[in-house]
C-alpha cells in the first residue's frame, strides 16, 4: 500500500470533512480520517522534538520541549477517549 500524496490526502481530507458536516458518515469513515490526521500530526511534533533531543546532545531544555511533547499527545489521547486525563504540574 503506498502512501497517499499530499494532494491525495487535501482531497481526502476535505471529502471526510464534507462527510461530517452533510451527515453522511454513516461509516465513520470522515470522523475516523479526521481524527487520525489529527493525531499523527500531533505524533510529527513528538517525533521532531524527540529527533532534535537526541541529536543536540540530551540538552536538558531540549528535554523539556520532549517532555511537553508528549505530555500535549497523552491529553490528546486522554480527550480521544473521553477520560480526564493526569494533569501535572512543571515537567
Amino acid at each position: 500500500m503506498g502512501t497517499p500524496t499530499k494532494e491525495e490526502l487535501t482531497i481526502a481530507l476535505q471529502e471526510a470533512a464534507r462527510l461530517r458536516e452533510h451527515g453522511g458518515d454513516k461509516h465513520f469513515l470522515g470522523k475516523s480520517l479526521l481524527s487520525l490526521n489529527y493525531r499523527f500530526t500531533e505524533l510529527e511534533h513528538v517525533y521532531e522534538a524527540l529527533e532534535h533531543f537526541l541529536n543536540s546532545g540530551q540538552a536538558t531544555d531540549d528535554h523539556a520541549k520532549l517532555i511537553k511533547a508528549i505530555d500535549h499527545y497523552r491529553d490528546i489521547d486522554f480527550r480521544a477517549k473521553g477520560e480526564q486525563g493526569n494533569k501535572q504540574f512543571g515537567l
